[in-house]
Formats: structure tokens, C-alpha cells, sequence
């Protein structure tokens, strides 16, 4: 039996998100047609024996959340299940605080997932590779590689090329320690708590002093585990990306629409007589009312209830649900936010932010909205009426 936790967060987080995280909880927030924690909880369902799923984070249950988990758990056939945190406990302390729950039915191994990663989830082949690893109470993390400049921004993992075990860990380094980072989806053993438990007897003074402190898996036990024969890196070749900004999120959504060729090419737009002119990988709810000579794509995601006029040109945008785009206007790189107008003639583009395609280990460089009170001019534009 198999269980699997993502880890939301909560409002005080997802800063590089803003304006968009004011309207939806970060997690809630469509990337490809769905929300994007939907991503995560398709490929938890599709392993074989994962028998539930657990939310944890620090969001006030409300509504949207309600809605959300309910449908999932209609759709996807496995108990899904919410888990609020008290205050911030961090990736470890909100694993702790919860083990109860999570050793609850006696899982031999569970998933921990980060909800803010874009990723092919490559579940099954973790399963598979820490069986084939070290001893059986090991625990995976996976990693792929990025450019020596950009790993500087991620956990760097020193591995035992022969084994995978991890010999050195280090959580953003201020120097080059190697180019395999961590991509924030681990596949851990309920021994794991040991670990944790040990941390936070040792941290228990200075909790009494700083009431929530967090205890991170990240530099509190990764750093620790490192070199003990415990801890091993599954290196994927697939695709992944952290989705810290509103760039970040149009390059997401390219992602995993051209994954949708594989999984769901249902979601997918089609050329069709008397429909809209189809460049690309494009998603259109059905509930959109698009003009036949409009022309969408390439990587363009349109949402419920969206309006779009005669001659508008899209591409590589996220138009949300509501929005009207007015005849013969363009957008192009943005995101255009919910019941916004985007008026007649207009033309609004925002800068890509995509990573170096020369580089094939290039990440995207997920800048702040703001820097020094003021906007960031390479962010794409924001369409909020």
C-alpha cells in the first residue's frame, strides 16, 4: 500500500505569484485547463496500490478548495483529504505534524510532493529504481540536471556515479558544488520520522523560543542523510520546472500541453470547419465562445466562459475564465486575468521568460513581479481589469 502528500503552502508563500494568488489559492491555479495541483493528483492516481492522497498546507479551507478536492476525488476514484497546518512548519515539520495520518493503514512507502514543480511525475520508475537501490528502507529523491550557473539556485546533489547514492547535499550553494539538482518530489518510508524526530528534539529549545519554527527536508535532513547509505537520486530525463512566477506558468502550461499528445489528447484543439484556426498545442474549454476567424496557438489555454471576438490573435497565453478579448485584438505572452476585457484593436505582449533553448539543461529564471517597488519590465503582462 502506497500513500502520497503534496505540500501547497499557503497564502504567505507564492510572492513571485502575485497579483495572481490574491484571486485563487496558488495551487488552484490553471495551468494547461486544469488547476495545477490536478497534475499532481492524476499521476499519485495512476500508481498502482496508492490507496490516498493528503493535502498539507497552511490555506484556510474555503469554497474553492472544498469544490476542488470533491471533484478530484469523484474523477480519480482515491480518498483525497486536506490536512491544515497550525502555522507554517516547513517541508519536514509539516510531514511531522501530520505522520499519524500518514502511517495511518501501514503504507510501506509514500510520495511527497512539492505543488509549485511542472514535472512528467515519473512515480512508477521511483518505485522501481528504489528497489533496485540500496537497502529496502531507503529513501529516493529526484533530480535532473540544470546548467552550472543556474544549479546555484536549486539543492545540489554530489552523487556516487556508480551507485546514486548521495554523498553531499547542499541547499542553494554560494559556489558550484555540482549540476544535478533536486526537483522536489521524494519517495520516502515511514523510518523517514526518525530522522525528522531526531531534528526536532534538537530544535525543541529553540521552538519553545520561536513557536512554529519550521524544520525543512531540504537543509535539516537531506544535509544530514547525506553519505549514511540512507539517502539515493533517481536522475529523470523528462521534462521539469519550478512554477515560482506568472512566466513560469505560461512556460508550465507548454509543457504540459505537449504531454497531453500522451495522455489526454482529448484536451487538445483541433482544425475544424467552422471553428477557430489552430496553431499548436491549444486548450479550449468547452464553454468558450471563440469567433471562427480568430486564430489561437501556439501553447495558448483558454478557460470557462471566455469571449473571443473576430480576427483576435493569441499565443503563448493563459486567458481565464470570464475574459472578453474584443475583435482584432492580439495577445501575445501573457496572462490575461479573470473577466478582464482586453478592448478592440488592442495589442497587449508581455516578454518571454523561457529558458535558453540552446541549452539543454537551461531552467527558467523565475524573477520577482517587483523589484525595488517597481515592475519588473521583463514579467509577463498581467491583464487584470
Amino acid at each position: 500500500m502506497l500513500k502520497a502528500v503534496i505540500l501547497i503552502g499557503g497564502p504567505q508563500k507564492g510572492t513571485r505569484f502575485r497579483p495572481l494568488s490574491f484571486e485563487v489559492p496558488k495551487p488552484l491555479f490553471p495551468v494547461a485547463g486544469v488547476p495545477m495541483l490536478q497534475h499532481h493528483i492524476e499521476a499519485c492516481a495512476k500508481v498502482p496500490n496508492m490507496k490516498e492522497i493528503l493535502l498539507v498546507g497552511f490555506y484556510q479551507p474555503n469554497e474553492e478548495l472544498t469544490r476542488f478536492l470533491s471533484n478530484a476525488q469523484q474523477e480519480f476514484k482515491i480518498s483525497i483529504r486536506y490536512l491544515q497546518e497550525y502555522a507554517a512548519l516547513g517541508t519536514g515539520g509539516g510531514i511531522y505534524h501530520f505522520r499519524d495520518q500518514i502511517v495511518s493503514g501501514s503504507p510501506e512507502a509514500f510520495f511527497v510532493l512539492n505543488a509549485d514543480v511542472c514535472s512528467e511525475f515519473p512515480l512508477p520508475e521511483m518505485l522501481s529504481f528504489q528497489k533496485e537501490h540500496g537497502e529496502p528502507n531507503s529513501f529516493v529523491i529526484l533530480g535532473t540536471t540544470a546548467n552550472r550557473k543556474q544549479s546555484m539556485n536549486y539543492g545540489c546533489i554530489v552523487e556516487n556515479e556508480e551507485t546514486s547514492e548521495v554523498m553531499h547535499y547542499v541547499e542553494k550553494p554560494s559556489t558550484f558544488v555540482s549540476d544535478i539538482i533536486n526537483c522536489g518530489i521524494y519517495l520516502f518510508n515511514p523510518d523517514i520520522f526518525q530522522h525528522i524526530g531526531a531534528v526536532f528534539q534538537k530544535n525543541q529549545q529553540d521552538m519553545l523560543e520561536k513557536p512554529g519554527l519550521a524544520i525543512r527536508l531540504e537543509q535539516d535532513i537531506f544535509t544530514a542523510l547525506a553519505g549514511q547509505g540512507k539517502l539515493y537520486v533517481y536522475k529523470t530525463l523528462s521534462f521539469w520546472s519550478q512554477i515560482k512566477s506568472a512566466g513560469s506558468a505560461i512556460y508550465a502550461s507548454r509543457l504540459y500541453l505537449n504531454q497531453y499528445h500522451k495522455t489526454h489528447p482529448e484536451r487538445l484543439a483541433s482544425n475544424k470547419e467552422g471553428g477557430p484556426k489552430i496553431s499548436g498545442n491549444v486548450y479550449i474549454h468547452p464553454t468558450a465562445n471563440i469567433d471562427p476567424t480568430a486564430v489561437l496557438g501556439p501553447n495558448v489555454s483558454i478557460g470557462t466562459g471566455v469571449t473571443i471576438g473576430a480576427g483576435v490573435r493569441v499565443r503563448e497565453s493563459i486567458i481565464l475564465h470570464g475574459a472578453t478579448l474584443q475583435d482584432h485584438s492580439c495577445v501575445l505572452n501573457c496572462i490575461v486575468g479573470w473577466d478582464s476585457t482586453i478592448g478592440k484593436w488592442a495589442r497587449v505582449e508581455g516578454t518571454p521568460s523561457d529558458p535558453n533553448p540552446n541549452d539543454p539543461y537551461a531552467k527558467i529564471d523565475s524573477e520577482t513581479l517587483f523589484r525595488d517597488g517597481k515592475l519588473t519590465p521583463s514579467i509577463t503582462i498581467l491583464a487584470m481589469c
